[in-house]
């Protein structure tokens, strides 16, 4: 870690002559020494193991942008151009299918998923199920820790969306598919709109909009610049890890976060969260372990000496399940990776080129276009730039 000096074990240097006999007291006296000597070696080999530890875990996981970069222009066949924005204007224009992508992937759901709680309240017992996983599938060992959490957190409120109105949401991923198509005034349209860790609006707003209903992210995934200027905004917070439980609370309380939290995350994390507490959300793991084994089809979790296993789903999966707990359709945006085309943007704000995405290890990629690619022809959530399943393109 930078500003940090190797440790150094203190050796004997050799010699020829013959060591002098010390006195019997003085050997005893050494001898009384050597296991204070030793729980201190011992106190300091423990610390630089543990260093080394995090310094192998920050080499080892992909690095992400999450600080704006300079747009980058992209150059957008018109005619394609033309046949999103008639697609995106008939999806809006269209009737509105009243609990429409719920009731679609119950076909995918067994009967005991059906009534999931979208977010955990104070009021509320924690669901005993959260205990059988550690995070992000459950909060194993955590229940405590997340119960003193939610104190923090405000009552229960009205449901989100209006009694009585059929609502859209749209889930916008940070694909770079998004770049040129210009479809922010767009998007502003819908009822609730998810954008996923740091996505950036401001001079990216023509293609992306400028309005976020929800933000959901984790720590190491949230801009560390403030980006959403609607106060109203709801920030989702993701549990990857228990020390995402500490920065949680530092955010809602205005604290800061303690040392030794910051040397357990990956990545710089933002210090501040400019909401009130009331608009500060706690996912329920359940959303995510549905996600995983419900629709994906993993195997259950299994503990691991080191790193995940590839069953761990993309935050825009697990917002699509969340979303349709939410709104009555479902429509996405800025999904897809195209692994064969490496060099197109990855991102619609950085120059991070496609072929990142075959560096990190944690998710199935050809598993999770294979779900979307199933929900979008069975008419369960739309995909309004194409990038799962083009309805619009001329074949």
């Amino acid at each position: 870690m930078d500003g940090t000096r190797p440790l150094r074990v203190r050796g004997l240097t050799a010699s020829a002559e013959r060591p002098e006999k010390f006195p019997e007291s003085s050997v005893k006296e050494n001898n009384m020494r050597l296991p204070i000597r030793w729980a201190t070696h011992r106190r300091v080999l423990v610390v630089g193991v543990v260093l080394g530890l995090l310094s192998l875990v920050m080499i080892s996981l992909p690095l992400t942008e999450t600080e704006t970069s300079k747009p980058v222009e992209g150059i957008v066949d018109p005619n394609h151009k033309m046949l999103v924005h008639e697609y995106v204007h008939k999806v809006l224009e269209g009737p509105c299918r009243p609990s429409g992508a719920r009731q679609s992937l119950f076909t995918q759901l067994p009967a005991s998923s059906h009534v999931v709680q979208p977010f955990l309240w104070k009021d509320k017992p924690l669901p005993k199920d959260l205990s059988l996983y550690p995070p992000p599938f459950g909060l194993k060992g955590l229940e405590s820790k997340v119960e003193n959490l939610l104190k923090l957190f405000s009552d229960e409120p009205q449901p989100e969306t209006t009694s009585g109105t059929c609502q859209r949401c749209l889930v916008i991923g940070n694909g770079g598919i998004l770049r040129g198509l210009e479809l922010g005034s767009e998007f502003d349209r819908f009822d609730t709109i998810i954008r996923l860790n740091s996505g950036p609006l401001g001079e990216f707003s023509v293609d992306v909009g400028n309005r976020t209903s929800i933000r959901m992210s984790y720590p190491e995934g949230t801009p560390l610049h403030w980006v959403d200027t609607d106060p109203q905004t709801l920030f989702v917070a993701v549990v990857y890890k228990r020390v995402d439980i500490n920065w949680i609370s530092a955010m809602i309380s205005k604290l800061t976060v303690s040392l030794w939290d910051w040397i357990f995350f990956w990545q710089k994390v933002p210090d501040q969260i400019p909401l009130e507490p009331s608009r500060f959300r706690l996912l329920n793991p359940h959303v995510i372990r549905q996600t995983a084994l419900d629709l994906l089809k993993y195997p259950p979790p299994t503990p691991r000496l080191w790193g995940w296993d590839q069953n761990v789903p993309t935050l825009g999966v697990s917002a699509l399940n969340l979303a349709s707990l939410l709104c009555d359709e479902v429509s996405l945006a800025g999904f897809g990776y195209n692994l064969s085309q490496q060099g197109a943007p990855l991102h619609y704000y950085d120059h991070l080129p496609m072929s990142a995405m075959l560096q990190q290890k944690m998710h199935n990629v050809d598993k999770e276009t294979q779900l979307l690619q199933s929900l979008v022809k069975a008419g369960t959530i739309t995909d309004l730039t194409g990038g799962i399943h083009c309805s619009f393109c001329k074949s």
